[in-house]
């Protein structure tokens, strides 16, 4: 049952129906595509260098429609989406993009009452995500070592959720601390986890012991020496599944009569994800048999070296 017996089920989902209300966030877009954010609030006006409205204009009328500033400047008036809030939102650190989120979501599994461990929680921006995909009866834990970005999480995901009176999330626990010592000492068990930080190799064995048999780890890093390092700490550990990794990328297209081409914008590169599944207690996958590129593993390597991988030399 939610911890908010006289907050409706439905209002945790972060989607919002019927006319537009005080306190309310939406999104004014120009017809340049230029976005504003703003929370109605009513007496208050809205000035742009195309004239200014008032916030009363807007209160009341079912979201989709255009209105017109004193200039004449129009602007569609919409409920912000997720993918939309996420990329506008306060933040204290980078956040997870809406590509990053959405392969996390569909690749990991997260299904509604899962259990969903996450570090670091950054911005808040793949804990919306997260919370909407488990539900209200599911549960996100997260943990973030620095208490100014946990603020910042904080107030964006209530903000995206509009919950009465500021109150936090039913499914959400947010802990300011260090996930490698937090999570063993909290003894909880985990369908997944996300690992959004620096090091996620320091906190491989607290995720091993969290995580159910069969329950997925995933790794969001930047950089191929990162990528690297957690995905052979990952074989040398021994208790997960070959990990996979990989990434997205997002090109948008023009399409105009007979002009049909690939967009000039693109998201390229943000992040890579790398996930893995943990074996049964005791139990370590087979061996894979696997030929690494000459010097792969040669006397330059200093990570972590899987079973079966002896020091070789490139010239041979």
């Amino acid at each position: 049952m939610s911890e908010h017996p006289d907050v409706p089920t439905e209002a945790w989902s972060g989607v919002h129906r019927g006319p537009l209300r005080a306190g309310e966030w939406v999104r004014l877009t120009d017809s340049k595509g230029r976005r504003h954010n703003i929370c109605l609030e009513p007496g208050k006006r809205f000035f742009s260098n195309r004239g200014h409205f008032d916030h009363d204009e807007l209160i009341g009328r079912e979201e989709g429609f255009t209105v017109t500033s004193s200039a004449g400047g129009e602007y569609l008036v919409f409920r912000p989406l997720l993918s939309e809030f996420v990329v506008s939102m306060p933040r204290g650190a980078a956040v997870v993009y809406p590509k990053d989120a959405a392969q996390i979501v569909a690749l990991v599994d997260i299904f509604p009452g899962a259990h969903v461990v996450e570090a670091g929680v950054g911005s808040g921006a793949l804990t919306c995500s997260l919370l909407r995909a488990v539900g209200p009866f599911g549960r996100v834990s997260s943990y973030e070592r620095r208490e100014e970005f946990a603020e910042v999480a904080r107030r964006n995901v209530t903000q995206f959720f509009g919950a009465p009176d500021g109150a936090t999330h039913p499914a959400w626990r947010l802990t300011v601390g260090d996930l490698a010592e937090a999570l063993p000492a909290s003894g909880e068990r985990a369908d997944r986890v996300v690992l959004d930080m620096l090091a996620p190799w320091e906190c491989l064995d607290a995720t091993a012991d969290a995580l159910r048999p069969g329950g997925i780890v995933c790794a969001y890093v930047a950089t191929t020496t990162q990528l690297s390092r957690f995905v052979e700490t990952v074989r040398v550990h021994g208790g997960f599944t070959d990990p996979q990794a990989w990434e997205s990328l997002v090109r948008d297209w023009h399409v105009e009569g007979l002009a049909v081409r690939p967009g000039h914008k693109m998201i390229g590169h943000t992040a890579f994800l790398v996930t893995a599944r943990r074996m049964a207690p005791g139990e370590r996958p087979p061996l894979k048999r696997r030929r690494p590129a000459p010097g792969a593993y040669g006397p330059d390597y200093t990570g972590p070296r899987p079973p079966g991988t002896p020091v070789d030399d490139p010239t041979d």
